[in-house]
C-alpha cells in the first residue's frame, strides 16, 4: 500500500481550522463590542465594523487572479499572519494617546484590513487543503473538521470569558484588552505553524482560459444568480441582525463576558450535535430541502428575539441562540453546496468567488442602512412607531420577514431549477 504523505497536512489542517477559530471569536460579537464600547464607538458603529466580515468576503475576487496557476503556501502563509497579527493589535488601539476620532479610524482601518487579507486567502487555503482530501470523504471531513472546532472552541471561549471578567471585576479592563492581544498574536504564531508544516500538492497542470472571460460567461449564467439570491437573502436577514446582538447582550440584556461564553459554548454544542444529521439528510434529500428547512428554524429564531428583552433575556435569548445554532449547521454547508448542485464543474470556483462578493457587499450595505434605523430608535428613547422597543427587537422583526420571503424564494424557484445529480 502506497504511504498517505498528507495524512499530517490534513491532521495540521483540522487544527488550523481551529486555532483560526479562535482568533475570529476574539474579534466578532460580545469581545469586539466590549473593545468598541472602551473607545467610546456607539452600537450602530460597532454594528458597521461587525459586518466588514461580510464587506471582506468582497476580496475574494481578488483571489481568482492571484492564485491562477500557483503555488499558494508560501503567499497564504505570510498574509494570513499579517492579518491575524492587525488583528491583535486592535486590542491596543485603547491605549494609544490620540484624539478619539483618530482611534475610531485606527480601530476601522485594522479591522476591515485584517479582514479583507482574510478573504483573500480564503479560497485558495480552502482549495489547497481541500485538494488533500479524498472526494469521497470530504463531507465526513469537513464535519469532523467542524465540530474539532466548535467543541474545542467552548472550552477557549469559557476560559477567556472567565479570565475576562476576572480583569473587569478587579477594575482593570485594560489588562483584559492586553490579554487578549497577547493572546490573538500567540494563538497567530501557532496557526502560521500550522500552515508552514503542512504540504502542498504540486501543480499537476496549467489552466490557461482566460480569467476575464470567465467572469464575463458567469455574469451570463441565469440559473448561477438564481442560486447566488439565496445567500443575498441571507446576508440581508443575517446582517440586519446578528450585528447589533454583541451589544444587545453586553449593555441591555447585561450579561457578563463568562455568560456569553457559556451561550456560545451552548450554540456551539447545538451546531455539532445537528452538522450530522444534516449532512446526510441533505444527501438523500438535497441541499435545497435542507436550507428551506434550516431558514424555517432561523425564521422562529427571529421571532423569538423580537420577545427578548432584560426581563427575560437569559431565557428567551437562549431559545434564540439554540435555534440559531441549529439553522447554522445547515445554511453555510447547503448555500455552498448549492452552487456545487446547480453550476457547471469548470465554474464553480469563480461562481463561488463571486458569490461571496456580492453577498458581502449586500450584507455591509444591509448593515450600515439597517445601523441609521438603530440610532434613531435609541436616540428616541427606544420609542419606534409610538411602541416602547429596543432597536434589536425591530431589526429581529426585519429578519423574520426576510426569511419568509427567503422560504417562498427556495420553495418556488430554486427546487424548480434541475439539479446538475438529477
Amino acid at each position: 500500500m502506497e504511504k498517505d504523505i498528507y495524512k499530517s497536512s490534513r491532521i495540521l489542517y483540522i487544527i488550523e481550522a481551529a486555532l483560526e477559530y479562535f482568533i475570529s471569536l476574539l474579534v466578532a460579537g460580545a469581545y469586539l463590542a466590549k473593545l468598541t464600547s472602551s473607545i467610546g464607538l456607539p452600537d450602530s458603529l460597532t454594528a458597521i465594523l461587525s459586518s466588514f466580515v461580510s464587506l471582506g468576503c468582497s476580496f475574494q475576487m481578488v483571489a481568482i487572479f492571484v492564485a491562477k496557476n500557483k503555488s499558494v503556501k508560501r503567499y497564504v502563509t505570510i498574509l494570513h499572519s499579517i492579518n491575524q497579527l492587525l488583528f491583535a493589535l486592535i486590542y491596543f488601539v485603547p491605549f494609544i494617546k490620540i484624539p478619539k476620532t483618530a482611534k475610531f479610524i485606527v480601530f476601522a482601518i485594522l479591522l476591515l484590513s485584517g479582514h479583507a487579507i482574510n478573504q483573500i486567502v480564503n479560497s485558495p487555503k480552502i482549495n489547497w487543503y481541500m485538494s488533500l482530501i479524498d472526494d469521497d470523504k470530504r463531507g465526513r471531513f469537513t464535519a469532523n473538521k467542524e465540530i474539532v472546532s466548535l467543541i474545542s472552541g467552548v472550552v477557549f471561549t469559557t476560559v477567556i470569558g472567565s479570565i475576562i471578567d476576572a480583569f473587569e471585576n478587579a477594575g482593570n479592563l485594560n489588562g483584559a484588552f492586553i490579554f487578549c492581544g497577547v493572546g490573538v498574536f500567540g494563538l497567530a504564531l501557532l496557526h502560521s505553524l500550522t500552515l508552514i508544516l503542512s504540504k502542498e500538492k504540486p501543480i499537476e497542470t496549467k489552466n490557461d482560459n482566460n480569467t476575464k472571460q470567465s467572469i464575463k460567461d458567469l455574469v451570463k449564467d441565469k440559473t448561477l444568480f438564481k442560486v447566488i439570491f439565496v445567500s443575498v437573502l441571507w446576508y440581508v436577514a443575517n446582517n440586519a441582525t446578528t450585528p447589533f446582538y454583541g451589544t444587545y447582550q453586553v449593555k441591555e440584556l447585561g450579561f457578563s463576558m463568562l455568560l456569553v461564553s457559556i451561550l456560545s459554548a451552548i450554540g456551539a454544542f447545538s451546531r455539532a450535535l445537528f452538522s450530522r444529521p444534516f449532512g446526510k439528510f441533505a444527501d438523500k434529500y438535497s441541499f435545497a430541502r435542507l436550507i428551506s428547512m434550516c431558514f424555517i428554524i432561523q425564521l422562529i429564531a427571529f421571532i423569538t428575539n423580537v420577545f427578548t428583552v432584560p426581563g427575560n433575556g437569559k431565557v428567551f435569548y437562549t431559545i434564540y441562540l439554540i435555534l440559531h445554532s441549529i439553522a447554522m449547521a445547515g445554511i453555510n454547508s447547503s448555500a455552498i453546496n448549492l452552487i456545487y448542485d446547480y453550476v457547471d464543474k469548470n465554474k464553480r470556483t469563480s461562481a463561488l468567488a463571486l458569490k461571496s462578493t456580492i453577498c458581502g457587499i449586500v450584507g455591509f450595505l444591509t448593515t450600515t442602512i439597517v445601523s441609521i434605523l438603530v440610532s434613531k430608535i435609541q436616540n428616541s428613547g427606544n420609542v419606534f412607531l409610538g411602541l416602547n422597543v429596543y432597536a434589536q427587537q425591530v431589526v429581529s422583526a426585519i429578519g423574520v420577514i426576510v426569511m419568509i420571503v427567503a422560504i417562498i424564494y427556495v420553495n418556488t424557484i430554486i427546487k424548480r431549477i434541475k439539479n446538475n445529480h438529477d
